[in-house]
C-alpha cells in the first residue's frame, strides 16, 4: 500500500482519507482483521500515536470495530460501506463538475469530455 502523505494538510486526516478509501475499495473486506497500529505506523513512516488517533476516527465513524481480544476489524456493515463509498463518489463527481465549471465547459462540453475520456488508455 503506497502512502503519498504531504506536508500541506494534517498528518492524522491524510491517514483517515487513505485507509477509509482502502476500506470502501474493498481493499479490506467487510468483517476482516485491520492491521495493528504499530504495523500501519511502520507502513506509513509515521508516530504510533497519530496512527491511533486516526484510527480512533474510523471508530467513530463506524468502519472499525474494536475487538478486546483481536484488535480491531472492519465492520460487517455492508450496507454502510456501500453508503459511504457513494457518498465519496459522489463527493468527488461534485469537485470534477465544479472544476470543469471553473475550466467554462457547460454541461454538454464536461459529458462529451467525460465520454471522450472515459476509455482512453491515458493514465490518470
Amino acid at each position: 500500500m503506497l502512502w503519498e502523505l504531504t506536508n500541506d494538510r494534517p498528518l492524522y486526516i491524510q491517514l483517515i482519507e487513505h485507509l477509509k478509501l482502502l476500506i470502501l475499495s474493498g481493499e479490506y473486506e467487510p468483517g476482516q482483521p485491520f492491521p495493528s497500529v504499530r504495523e500501519l505506523a511502520l507502513e506509513a513512516n509515521v508516530n504510533p500515536n497519530t496512527m491511533q488517533r486516526a484510527l480512533a476516527e474510523l471508530v467513530r465513524d463506524g468502519l472499525l470495530i474494536n475487538e478486546r481480544t483481536i484488535g480491531k476489524r472492519i465492520t460487517s456493515e455492508v450496507s454502510m460501506i456501500q453508503s459511504m463509498r457513494e457518498e465519496l463518489a459522489h463527493s468527488k463527481l461534485r469537485q470534477l463538475k465544479k472544476n470543469l465549471d471553473q475550466l467554462g465547459f457547460n454541461k454538454e462540453e464536461q459529458l462529451a469530455f467525460i465520454n471522450s475520456h472515459w476509455n482512453s488508455t491515458h493514465e490518470v
